[in-house]
């Protein structure tokens, strides 16, 4: 248990369907995520890379995989928290993103912090 409270990384994520950026005739509905990334841990720890595991309704699936984010690595102390946008484009008016982060502490220990799924949908389409 103690290891779990000395590496502990908390991921959260609010989204906005962007109309001005979709062209729903086409198929293509674009969303910007703000991702907030916290230590509740007692290891200071630096985001490495991420993976990003992307599906819209109809079951299609992207897998993202790449180093740091918005080319950032951001190291974060105890407390501390990393905040940033980004964006992505479905072939649906609905989706759902979800992941890691993989993170290197202070000591060495690499340990993955996961992303928990969060929808992507247009404004009215769920109830």
């Amino acid at each position: 248990m103690e290891s779990a409270k000395k590496y502990a990384i908390s991921v959260s994520a609010e989204t906005q369907y962007i109309a001005g950026q979709s062209d729903e005739a086409k198929n293509r509905f674009v969303f910007s995520y703000t991702v907030t990334i916290r230590n509740s841990g007692t290891m200071p720890a630096q985001l490495i890379s991420r993976h990003w595991i992307i599906t819209d309704a109809r079951n299609q699936v992207q897998e993202v995989r790449g180093l740091g984010v918005v080319g950032a690595q951001p190291l974060l102390k105890p407390g501390e928290h990393f905040e940033y946008t980004s964006g992505t484009a479905l072939a649906t008016s609905v989706g759902t993103m979800s992941g890691s982060y993989q993170m290197v502490a202070e000591d060495g220990t690499q340990f993955d912090a996961p992303i928990p799924e969060f929808t992507l949908s247009v404004p009215r389409v769920l109830h």
